[in-house]
């Protein structure tokens, strides 16, 4: 986590709009705007204008739009041979399953469990919160996988007409996070999807085919993809996917 800027952010007050990225200033990582609320309308807001929080405990909500992107177009994303075998082992052996949206806040929690060498998170419990009434509402999702019962990786993130933004992933076996993600690029091709934001660059993300572009071409493309009419979750479904 960034620590808090030197020069002063535009403070954002209950009623107050986001700033646009594409004419405010921000940080050169990103840091745009700071405030107090994160209620699902803002978060909505928040994403509709390529935004998104990021804070830890004890600060106030940091909204960050980075310039490059990190971004991950459907048609570019890359199976290892190791992550094929695991699906085709996994659809002999029926043992792995995979939901959607089956047990959303337990996914978010684990998500939210430090990783070496983190010692803390990003996810605090109002982030918990308002991503729960998101997903009440709709609007975030998550993809589970499970292993003779056991729930072993996932992921979560938040879906506007056809874009999605991904947020977090866990794993607990090798490749479970990755057959997550497989399993809802799959089903998102299939009802029109082009890209999921990935936000931040990491080496993880890269290796599996995401990118960066210029923030002021990512906006355009959000601008354009939550105005198309979405696919209704509650009855989208989903598997282990094709390998």
């Amino acid at each position: 986590m960034a620590r808090l800027p030197q020069r002063t952010l535009a403070w954002v007050g209950p009623h107050d709009p986001l700033p646009d990225p594409a004419g405010a200033w921000s940080e050169p990582n990103g840091l745009l705007a700071a405030g107090a609320d994160l209620s699902a309308a803002r978060l909505l807001e928040a994403y509709r204008g390529g935004i998104f929080p990021w804070y830890t405990d004890g600060q106030p909500v940091l909204w960050w739009s980075p310039d490059p992107r990190m971004v991950l177009y459907l048609d570019e994303f890359r199976t290892s041979r190791s992550l094929t075998k695991t699906v085709r082992r996994a659809r002999r052996e029926a043992r792995w399953r995979v939901t959607l949206d089956a047990c959303f806040e337990r996914v978010m929690r684990e998500c939210a469990m430090p990783r070496e060498p983190q010692d803390g998170t990003w996810i605090t419990r109002d982030t918990v919160a308002a991503y729960c009434d998101l997903h009440r509402s709709g609007a975030a999702h998550s993809v589970e996988v499970w292993e003779d019962g056991r729930l072993v990786g996932g992921l979560y993130g938040v879906s506007i007409g056809r874009m999605f933004f991904g947020e977090s992933m866990f794993t607990r076996v090798p490749d479970a996070s990755k057959v997550a993600l497989f399993a809802l690029v799959q089903r998102l091709r299939e009802h029109g999807f082009s890209v999921i934001d990935c936000q931040q660059n990491t080496r993880h993300l890269a290796s599996l085919g995401a990118r960066e572009i210029s923030r002021a071409s990512f906006l355009l493309q959000v601008a354009e993809l939550v105005r198309q009419t979405g696919p209704d979750w509650r009855a989208l479904g989903i598997d282990l996917p094709d390998a």
